[in-house]
């Protein structure tokens, strides 16, 4: 389903990390069932000639994952991190407050069912939406591991997870986004690999799926059917978008 809507609110979370408060009618029944949901966010220009809805629709666009929203006022949060020059990140500093905005999806929602027996969820800026909204549907006797990999202190984004769930921030100084977490996804061996039915999900730059799969599908040789590995973003194409 496409819905218009309208920037209302802007708020800067971190240096490079911004969140973005949508709101219209249109958003009324909004629904993202699953953590890891994408919605299609289309940017037209700030003096959009044509703010019809087919206007909107034809406007450049980006994926991200809900955040917050309400179904019955008619908001939507997403947040956005600030790397680089993409339409998404210029839109998300500057579009003025009231500038036009379109909502496609979510669609082909992944919701678990059951309790899974540990949890591994690691990712970048991009994967802290979805990593937060994991660790909100976790039980207070929930155990397991949470990395965020960031560039330094300043750009921290905190998870809130129970006391059983560790969670580190990984800082990677200058090095190449993901080549923090895959060194840490590298370092953990069998001998650390938690009891019983592990949910596994990583997502940051295209080169952490091979980290990520090396982990949970072969050293740890978990289920292909709890594991969750995506590239969300592509290191020099702007265009890419993560698979569903």
């Amino acid at each position: 389903m496409f819905r218009s809507a309208t920037l209302a609110q802007r708020a800067f979370l971190t240096p490079a990390y911004v969140r973005l408060r949508l709101e219209g009618p249109d958003l009324v029944g909004f629904d993202s069932p699953g953590a890891d949901d994408h919605i299609r966010v289309f940017f037209p220009h700030a003096r959009v000639p044509d703010a019809s809805m087919e206007g909107i629709r034809s406007s450049p666009n980006r994926e991200y994952t809900p955040v917050e929203w309400d179904a019955t006022e008619g908001w939507l949060d997403i947040d956005v991190a600030l790397h680089g020059a993409g339409v998404g990140s210029r839109w998300a500093r500057s579009a003025p407050l009231g500038a036009p905005v379109g909502v496609g999806g979510p669609r082909g929602s992944m919701v678990l069912v059951g309790r899974p027996d540990a949890w591994l969820l690691a990712g970048d800026e991009t994967a802290v939406p979805a990593i937060r909204r994991f660790a909100a549907t976790m039980d207070d006797h929930a155990v397991g591991r949470i990395a965020i990999e960031v560039p330094d202190a300043e750009h921290d984004l905190p998870v809130a997870a129970p006391p059983g769930v560790e969670v580190v921030q990984l800082h990677r100084g200058e090095r190449p986004a993901g080549a923090e977490l895959s060194d840490w996804l590298d370092a953990l061996d069998v001998e650390e690999q938690p009891d019983g039915y592990v949910f596994g999900f990583v997502a940051a730059e295209q080169s952490i799926v091979r980290a990520g799969r090396a982990l949970l599908l072969d050293r740890w040789t978990g289920d292909p059917a709890a594991t969750v590995v995506k590239g969300y973003w592509k290191r020099g194409t702007a265009e890419y978008h993560a698979p569903h």
